[in-house]
């Protein structure tokens, strides 16, 4: 009976055993981060660090891609936050370089990321927003076309595109250090942020058109140019089209020399990693890239995926070699110019690469084990950045369907099919393209 007793007590205890562990198990499964409807929360959701796999040896941004689209998927129904988050941070003031006069800089809001499932803490869908007056009164502007389009609602119209000084913050660094890459701070110490941003300072760090009254002949309407070096632009005769735009957008290995019929000649600006921008140097440089185009117009648009855009930039502001790093002792106005000043440099935000990251291509390649080295190609970067900025804008030589009939870049002097990284995801670009220029929020320029 005694040993009946105890092999009752030992099933029992065996049994409970296993309903705690099945219990934990449930518990300890992955979350869904599928897009669900948001709605606001008050506060930041406040993620964990993560280690991350940093793509030092990005390969460079390519505008083309392998695979065949016959057409385009429909566009994802993201339902993101509404972009009137309350204001919970505090105007800032600046002093202006040129005449040390005291400006009142952009009010900084923060918004604050939906309430839901819990996404993963990588994604962080919680930016920093400005509200900066629009430079024009054009009737027919792109902030008030996408209202009416599938991307209304994850196009935040007050999303900060740069980065300057008055952002840099205990608060604001504490925050974004949970993100690695050129989605946040993660591998970026203080001391070098603060160095860095601190040139930042004018009116022209925090607007990506600084000189639009300038150049604006009393037009309504801002006209850009994104330009990227796909095929397809060769033999195009648009050159003269490209150049006639207020601004005209360029990235990477942008050859000019010896194609302005097909490309144009004017860069406005200039996007780049100084990653894509060293290898674009090295690998085009039997096809007469020496690099980046320089001008009096030009402006060049750091892409911050490593500590090494924050070296670079600080080195051309202040007119310095770069100090350490894989760049240490190189001059800045070799790549710039000698009239490089901090008028004339600009960063992107890590929460606006996280923005187009999360609500405009946010790629499958999220759930595999590249995730932390996944973003946006240096091209497609460039291109939103025109959406957000201008009033009507025009694309050219980006990816579209009929792709397979061209070489991978306008110089080529043979073909060459292009590749794939897991760093990008050229087929979800392509698709975001056409997208885009069905909705009418682009002009995709395509061989009839």
């Amino acid at each position: 009976m005694a040993l009946h007793r105890r092999l009752v007590v030992g099933v029992v205890a065996v049994g409970s055993l296993l309903c705690v562990y099945m219990l934990c198990v449930s518990l300890d499964g992955p979350l869904s981060w599928s897009m669900v409807p948001f709605r606001h929360l008050q506060g930041f959701i406040r993620g964990t660090n993560e280690s991350s796999s940093r793509d030092s040896e990005e390969p460079l941004d390519r505008e083309t891609s392998r695979d065949q689209w016959t057409r385009p998927p429909p566009a994802a129904q993201h339902k993101p936050a509404e972009n009137n988050a309350p204001d919970v941070s505090k105007s800032s003031s600046r002093t202006d370089e040129a005449d040390g006069t005291r400006t009142k800089g952009p009010p900084m809001l923060q918004l604050v990321q939906a309430d839901g499932p819990t996404e993963p803490p990588f994604i962080g869908d919680t930016y920093m927003s400005e509200d900066i007056p629009p430079l024009t009164q054009c009737p027919d502007n792109i902030r008030s076309r996408v209202t009416k389009t599938a991307f209304g609602g994850r196009f935040l119209e007050h999303i900060a595109v740069l980065q300057w000084a008055g952002h840099v913050t205990p608060e604001q660094h504490q925050r974004l250090s949970r993100y690695p890459g050129a989605h946040g701070w993660g591998e970026l110490d203080y001391k070098t942020l603060v160095e860095t941003l601190s040139v930042l300072n004018s009116t022209s760090s925090w607007q990506l058109l600084d000189d639009w009254p300038d150049r604006s002949n009393k037009s309504e309407c801002i006209r850009c140019a994104a330009v990227g070096n796909g095929g397809v632009l060769k033999g195009s005769k648009k050159g003269k089209e490209i150049d006639a735009h207020h601004y005209v957008f360029r990235t990477n290995g942008a050859i000019i020399e010896g194609f302005e019929q097909d490309v144009g000649s004017r860069t406005t600006h200039y996007t780049f990693s100084t990653n894509t921008m060293m290898n674009s140097m090295r690998a085009y440089a039997g096809a007469g890239f020496r690099g980046p185009p320089q001008s009096k117009e030009t402006r060049y648009v750091f892409l911050p995926d490593h500590d090494r855009d924050y070296l670079m930039m600080k080195a051309a502001a202040t007119h310095r070699l770069v100090e350490r790093g894989r760049e240490k002792d190189k001059d800045p106005s070799r790549y710039f110019g000698e009239d490089v000043s901090a008028e004339k440099l600009k960063m992107y935000h890590p929460d606006f690469l996280r923005y187009l990251r999360n609500r405009f291509l946010r790629s499958g390649i999220l759930k595999t084990r590249y995730k932390n080295m996944y973003r946006p190609s240096t091209g497609a970067v460039m291109l939103l950045a025109a959406l957000h900025a201008c009033d009507q804008v025009s694309a050219y030589g980006f990816m579209t369907p009929d792709y397979r009939n061209y070489s991978d870049h306008y110089y080529d002097s043979t073909y060459h099919p292009v590749g794939f990284f897991a760093n990008h995801d050229m087929r979800m670009e392509m698709a975001l393209w056409q997208q885009l220029h069905q909705a009418g929020l682009i002009r995709l320029y395509m061989h009839a």
